[in-house]
């Protein structure tokens, strides 16, 4: 398995492009594909990969990029495709749509700040303003956890247990754009790993079948349930999807939550993507001073693993929620499910929300040990604090 130093982007057309070609014994590969900075990278390695039995589409919008996406999933096809900030927004209708069709279709989507004002720094708004439809999420803090997520996504979506969209995504630039040593694996591994998809529902030239036609409200009810169920399964498949990544390529992609020091600790910081990689450093540096501070890597956020965070936030008393994503006048996403996780299982932890790296602001370990301290300062929780507001305030006037 070959170690090239690549950027994010690269990492995820790799790994749409060999997940691609490992379905050319089926019905082959097809995308639609549209630029958007600071995804442009993935669609541009993707447009030129010599793809065995498939077509890559270049289309005049993202709402047809996806659509071109969804076509190819109801033949049989493996179909990916991948976007960003208002390009997500614009795709919004049939991003929906995909996983009510329940479409395997992987997604890679650079996190960038919604406009308007013009922003193409990281923020997380864009792909959580899309947390209640059918698809699950995960968030990647590194270039290799952009590849491996993004092949495991394909196992777990076409998984017929399952059969959901998938979304991957990676922070604007501080993933996407940055170059770090990462594993490659071969075509002949990849195509071990993913079987070839045989989507149970797909159309068939020959057959006549309606897709998404009108239904009974019971009948919308029974479907409803259908994807709530496949929800709950996707903790323990996602488990078998990760023995067999690691059997295969010798690696393991990591589990859906992710603890640092929190066997012991008093105070914890739940924090996804990047933020992730600041606050393990600013944990190990605490912990070797003898203070009990834990970490937890919140890796999937849909469906949210409540239990699973629980179980890591056991014997803290207070916990801090990290959010690069902010919903007007509730506060961070990330803490709302925290909060929601816990609500009737615990009372004595206090969970507080911090509004931190917005806007593509940095998030360093001085704002990491201005959380902490304000944090263990605490009586009680209060209001989500926004973190690096005063200078922006100081800019704008």
């Amino acid at each position: 398995m070959p170690v090239q130093v690549i950027t994010g982007n690269h990492a995820a057309g790799y790994a749409l492009s060999v997940a691609g070609e490992a379905n050319r014994t089926a019905r082959g590969v097809a995308c639609g594909i549209y630029p958007i900075t600071p995804q442009t990278e993935i669609v541009e390695y993707v447009a030129k990969f010599p793809f065995s039995k498939g077509r890559v589409v270049p289309v005049e919008s993202e709402h047809s990029a996806i659509a071109v996406s969804m076509g190819a999933s109801m033949s049989g096809a493996r179909a990916f495709t991948a976007s960003s900030a208002n390009g997500l927004a614009y795709m919004a209708e049939n991003f929906m749509v995909a996983g009510y069709y329940r479409l395997p279709i992987v997604m890679v989507a650079v996190n960038r700040t919604l406009g308007p004002p013009w922003n193409i720094w990281a923020d997380q708004g864009d792909t959580l303003m899309l947390r209640d439809f059918a698809w699950l999420q995960f968030y990647c803090e590194d270039n290799q956890e952009v590849l491996d997520t993004t092949l495991l996504a394909f196992r777990l979506a076409e998984d017929q247990r399952i059969l959901l969209p998938v979304l991957t995504c990676m922070d604007a630039f501080i993933v996407s754009h940055t170059q770090t040593e990462t594993a490659l694996p071969e075509q002949t591994d990849v195509d071990r790993f993913l079987p070839d998809l045989d989507l149970p529902h797909r159309m068939h030239y020959d057959e006549a079948r309606t897709l998404g036609g009108l239904a009974w409200p019971h009948e919308g009810l029974s479907m409803r349930l259908e994807i709530d169920e496949a929800m709950k399964r996707v903790p323990d498949v996602y488990q078998e999807c990760r023995e067999s990544f690691t059997d295969i390529f010798g690696r393991d992609p990591g589990d859906v939550i992710q603890r640092f020091g929190t066997d012991d600790a008093d105070l914890v910081i739940v924090a996804s993507g990047t933020m992730a990689t600041t606050a393990r450093e600013v944990v190990r540096r605490r912990r070797e001073a003898g203070e009990k501070i834990g970490l937890v890597k919140l890796k999937m956020f849909r469906p949210f693993p409540d239990v699973a965070l629980r179980e890591a936030c056991q014997s803290a008393t207070r916990v801090a929620v990290l959010d690069r994503n902010y919903a007007a006048g509730a506060g961070g996403i990330f803490w709302q499910d925290t909060r929601a996780a816990f609500q009737g299982h615990r009372d004595d932890v206090l969970i507080q929300n911090y509004l931190t790296g917005l806007c593509g602001g940095d998030v360093t370990p001085a704002v990491i040990d201005e959380i902490l301290a304000d944090l263990t300062a605490r009586a009680e929780a209060g209001d989500p604090v926004w973190m690096g507001i005063e200078t922006g305030r100081e800019t704008l006037q």
